[in-house]
């Protein structure tokens, strides 16, 4: 089968090389890429037969907007897109009523597996029009192990199980975070590539995550070459913003993404205020500017 892939960055060109390890023709389009196939959204759909399907795995926002746009100006009766990357479930809403009018079906496909999905297999969540499922079913069959991919609702529904997925993965990030740098902390010469490993066997916190948290500790035991930064991709954000409009308490997945937010900070002002406070109230002792003794 054919298949045109928009974006060829750490995840479209794992997905590429899969799909035609199963024997799929896969041609490419990437702006920056020399590795593509076409030279243009145009080429590419000129490339493909009928009915065509186009994914796309670029970043969310205005690089898809505009790629769908340009797209969907080019399909016909029949054809297919899918949003495989991580938009706003809301964008997917609009984006399937877009290409309605056009008789082109839209899919949002939330795709996980990082880097590691080339060898080990994607879990992709599909949201939108049934029959159009299935016609791009084989792709993702071969994308994924068995049991690896669904059909998860209406438009929509794949890009918001993959944003619930992702809130849920910076909470399970957060508490092994939180748990090692304990163990770290503690009096006890605790060797943490250890325990890691450790826990992976029998134990009720046994997960990929560890099994990950083991390659980077036996790189860097100490961790001393990563700096303490984390970044959010926005999901985490919105997963809370959902929580909020639905009034589902999520304290942990919240609290994770604060995590992620305090991560970014040199110095905190609200820590600042914290301490004024505190030796105005109690005359507690503060710490001058600069001043970085324990």
């Amino acid at each position: 089968m054919n298949l045109g892939m928009v974006g060829l960055g750490r995840m479209g060109a794992n997905m590429v090389e899969r799909l035609r390890e199963h024997g799929h023709t896969v041609e490419t389009y990437a702006r920056t890429n020399p590795e593509r196939t076409a030279d243009s959204l145009v080429e590419l759909a000129t490339k493909l037969p009928q009915p065509r399907v186009v994914w796309l795995m670029i970043p969310a926002g205005d690089p898809t907007e505009m790629a769908f746009q340009t797209i969907l100006g080019l399909l016909e009766d029949g054809d297919v897109i899918v949003d495989g990357g991580n938009s706003n479930f809301r964008d997917s809403q609009r984006r399937a009523a877009d290409a309605a009018k056009k008789h082109v079906a839209f899919l949002d496909a939330g795709v996980s597996g990082g880097i590691w999905g080339l060898k080990e297999g994607y879990c992709v969540m599909v949201g939108g029009d049934a029959a159009a499922f299935g016609q791009i079913e084989p792709f993702v069959k071969d994308l994924t192990e068995e049991g690896g991919y669904a059909y998860v609702g209406p438009s929509g529904a794949g890009h918001f199980v993959k944003m619930v997925h992702n809130g849920i993965e910076y909470g399970m990030m957060q508490s092994l975070a939180e748990g090692f740098e304990i163990m770290q902390a503690s009096e006890f010469p605790v060797d943490l590539d250890k325990v890691a490993a450790l826990w992976q066997h029998g134990s009720v916190v046994r997960s990929w995550l560890l099994d990950l948290l083991v390659l980077a500790l036996k790189d860097d035991p100490g961790l001393e070459k990563i700096r303490g930064y984390v970044e959010d991709s926005g999901e985490g954000r919105w997963t809370v913003f959902n929580a909020i409009d639905e009034s589902v308490p999520a304290p942990a997945i919240t609290m994770a993404l604060f995590a992620r937010f305090a991560s970014r900070q040199d110095e905190s002002f609200a820590a600042k205020v914290n301490a004024a406070l505190r030796q105005q109230f109690g005359g507690h002792a503060v710490k001058a500017a600069g001043d970085t003794k324990a």
